[in-house]
């Protein structure tokens, strides 16, 4: 039996699902609804003067923290493509042997890199920028936080780009 915060999240569930649509949360408002009702669970939250406001504060707060994380996520790509040149290679192009065989050198080399990085790096890698697999769907497969995939992308986007600056030194 819900008691307390619980109740009045879920007597008002409905209302703060509208709010968070209304606040540009679109089809993450129910996602966001799930976490907060999972905070609620997993914290001791002590007596609130105001409820109602509260759960308000917390929907337009985790609101507000998807937004900046998926614009730091897209700005992070943004700088990946710009440092590649933003210029992805045409698969049905045939590339003369001697560039394949440097390509493939630069492969070796960026896969030595993230393995050093650690396999869960390297996997969370992988996933993501290769297979396009969701970074929260990354998270529960791995039983890890969103935060910690994150993490992970940006040791791994920092290394590449490191290799990336080297490669084009040499």
């Amino acid at each position: 039996m819900a008691t307390g915060l619980s109740q009045i999240f879920m007597a008002n569930r409905a209302a703060l699902l509208r709010f968070l649509r209304a606040r540009g949360a679109g089809e993450d408002a129910e996602d966001l609804l799930q976490d907060i009702w999972m905070k609620l669970q997993a914290k001791d939250v002590g007596p609130v003067a105001d409820p109602l406001p509260y759960l308000y504060r917390t929907a337009n707060n985790l609101m507000l923290d998807r937004y900046r994380s998926a614009s730091r996520r897209e700005r992070r790509e943004q700088d990946w493509a710009a440092g590649a040149g933003g210029v992805m290679a045409d698969p049905t192009e045939e590339v003369p042997v001697d560039e394949r065989m440097i390509l493939n050198q630069r492969l070796e080399e960026a896969q030595a890199v993230l393995r050093e990085l650690g396999p869960r790096v390297e996997l969370v890698f992988r996933r993501f920028r290769l297979e396009g697999v969701g970074q929260r769907v990354i998270a529960e497969e791995l039983g890890i936080s969103l935060t910690t995939v994150e993490k992970d992308l940006q040791k791994a986007y920092r290394a590449m780009l490191a290799l990336k600056q080297k490669m084009d030194t040499e």
